[in-house]
C-alpha cells in the first residue's frame, strides 16, 4: 500500500500561491532598522517597533481610540465638506479629488473632531488625517478645531490637537491660509479663558499647521522620530546653500533646540497629557 501520491504537475507552483496568500501582510519591515514584525504583534505594541521604537504612523481614528477611555468618544460636524470655491484643478479637478479621497478614507475631510474622557476627566480632541489630501488644512478643518476650540470653552474642558499635516490646501488658495489667523485667534481667546491646549504633532506636521495651532500649545509634544517644521529640508538647503545638520527637523532635534517641550512615547502619552492637564488645572 502507497502511503504517498505523486503531486500533479504544477501542484507544488499551487501550494506555494496557497501558502503566499496565506501568510501575505502577516509580517512587515520596520523601515528604521530593518526587522520583520509580525504584524499582529506591531498592532498590540500601538504601531511601534518593538527592537528599535520606531513610531509608524497611525490614522486619525485609531489615535483617537487610544487617548479616549475604552476608545469611547463623541465625534463633531460629520457632515461638514468642504466646497469648491477656485474650482481648481490639477492632475484631476478638486471635486474629483475629494469624492476619491472620502471614499477611500470613510471621512468628509481630513479632522475628526471628538469629545469624550481621557482619564476621567472630559477633553476636546481633534485628530487630523494625513491620508485625506496629506491631511492639509482647508475650510473644513479650520472651522472644525475652531468649533472645538469654542465647546472647549464653554465647557471649560481642555484641548488636544494632534497634528499630521503637509500644511494649507493649495486647492482652496487663500480661503485656507485665512485658517491661520482663525484659529491662533480662538486659540487667543481659550488662553485668556485660562482653558488648557495640549498640541501633540506627529509625522509629519509641516507647512502653515506648523506655522499656526501646532506650535501654540500651553504644551507643545512630539512623538520620537516625527518631522516637524515649516519648509521641507531641501528647500532650506537651495536657499541658505548650506548642508543641514543631522537630525534636522526631527522631534528629537526640535526638544533640543527649544521648539518642544517634550518628546513623549506613544505608549505613555495618555498618562502623560492627564499628568499635564492635573498639573493646568489645580
Amino acid at each position: 500500500m502507497a502511503w504517498f501520491t505523486r503531486s500533479k504537475p504544477g501542484m507544488e507552483d499551487g501550494f506555494d500561491e496557497e501558502r503566499r496568500v496565506r501568510t501575505e501582510g502577516l509580517w512587515l519591515k520596520c523601515e528604521h532598522c530593518g526587522q520583520v514584525i509580525w504584524r499582529k504583534a506591531l498592532d498590540e505594541n500601538m504601531q511601534v517597533c518593538p527592537k528599535c521604537e520606531h513610531h509608524f504612523r497611525i490614522d486619525a481614528r485609531t489615535r483617537l481610540a487610544l487617548l479616549f477611555d475604552d476608545g469611547q468618544y463623541e465625534e463633531f460636524e460629520r457632515d461638514m465638506v468642504s466646497s469648491d470655491p477656485l474650482e481648481f484643478v490639477d492632475s484631476k479637478t478638486y471635486k474629483d479629488r475629494l469624492a476619491s479621497t472620502q471614499k477611500a478614507t470613510s471621512l468628509p475631510d481630513a479632522m475628526i473632531s471628538a469629545a469624550g474622557k481621557l482619564n476621567g476627566r472630559r477633553v476636546n480632541i481633534c485628530a487630523l488625517e494625513l491620508k485625506f489630501i496629506g491631511g492639509s488644512m482647508g475650510a473644513v478643518v479650520g472651522e472644525k478645531i475652531t468649533r472645538a476650540i469654542e465647546r472647549s470653552l464653554a465647557e471649560k474642558a481642555p484641548l488636544v490637537i494632534v497634528s499630521a499635516s503637509g500644511g494649507a490646501r493649495m486647492q482652496e488658495g487663500a480661503v485656507s491660509l485665512m485658517q491661520l489667523g482663525k484659529i491662533s485667534a480662538a486659540l487667543m481667546r481659550l488662553d485668556d479663558a485660562k482653558v488648557p491646549f495640549i498640541s501633540v504633532l506627529t509625522d509629519p506636521t509641516t507647512g502653515g499647521v506648523t506655522a499656526s495651532f501646532a506650535m501654540l500649545g500651553d504644551l507643545n509634544i512630539g512623538e520620537p522620530g516625527a518631522q516637524i517644521g515649516f519648509a521641507g529640508p531641501r528647500v532650506i538647503e537651495q536657499t541658505i546653500r548650506q548642508k543641514l545638520p543631522e537630525g534636522f527637523q526631527t522631534s528629537e532635534f526640535l526638544l533640543q533646540h527649544g521648539f518642544l517641550d517634550a518628546v513623549v512615547k506613544r505608549g505613555e502619552l495618555k498618562e502623560y497629557i492627564s499628568k499635564a492637564f492635573n498639573f493646568f488645572l489645580v
